[in-house]
């Protein structure tokens, strides 16, 4: 089996209810998302997900030089950022494919696949 990363994608800038355009639309969200949660973990497919807080609550840390150096913010500035995440043990990039559409389609977002290095 391979590691999957499936991280979901939306808009910057949010609103009082994420990204979505009502508290119904969002609960609506989370519910169908832990439901798809639940079918992960009975499917053997769950590792591990969350959700992240808004990117200006980030910090780009550069340990790079002699002394760390440490920004506000998100490390690029975009239209869209990584809202949150799935990783999953797939047998193969079909399933992950599949798994992703239901992820999408349970929380409104385009979901990005990408597998871990060295698990292929």
């Amino acid at each position: 089996m391979t590691h999957y990363l499936m991280s979901v994608h939306g808009p910057a800038e949010r609103n009082e209810f994420g990204n979505y355009g009502s508290e119904e639309e969002m609960e609506a969200a989370f519910a169908a998302t832990g439901a798809f949660n639940e079918r992960l973990r009975a499917g053997g497919y769950w590792v591990f997900a969350g959700g992240l807080e808004p990117a200006s609550t980030a910090t780009v840390v550069d340990g790079q030089g002699d002394t760390p150096v440490m920004t506000d913010g998100p490390y690029l500035e975009t239209k869209e950022l990584i809202g949150g995440f799935w990783v999953i043990d797939a047998p193969d990039l079909d399933v992950a494919l599949r798994l992703a559409a239901e992820g999408s389609k349970a929380c409104g977002g385009k979901v990005e696949v990408r597998p871990f290095q060295g698990m292929a």
